[in-house]
């Protein structure tokens, strides 16, 4: 999985960098064909952190999450808890989807 973590008019230092390589190298554990995952840190309004996260899967699947906050690793926990929820739930529709009916009975 590649991942990019870039900054929109803010530094990020090195603990953030690590932190959300930490937390996004966990998606693939939900949704095996995640191949490339975008981190976008930028500031926002108000004294305000936006992060946008975007998972581009296989078949061309493009998940989305943004959050803003006043702290970056709220932001990163949130949007990442986010992110997991739009991929468990894609990830069962898959699932339930394979599994329409059986032998149907005359």
């Amino acid at each position: 999985m590649r991942l990019t973590i870039t900054g929109k008019h803010v530094d990020i230092t090195r603990a953030v960098k690590e932190y959300a390589q930490k937390k996004v190298s966990n998606l693939p554990k939900y949704y095996d064909s995640i191949n490339y995952v975008e981190v976008v840190i930028g500031a926002g309004r108000a004294g305000n952190v936006s992060v946008e996260i975007i998972a581009r899967a296989e078949h061309r699947k493009v998940f989305v999450v943004k959050e803003a906050d006043k702290e970056v690793y709220r932001c990163i926990d949130t949007a990442v808890h986010k992110l997991e929820g739009q991929i468990k739930k894609k990830k069962s529709k898959e699932r339930d989807n394979k599994r329409t009916g059986g032998a149907k009975s005359v």
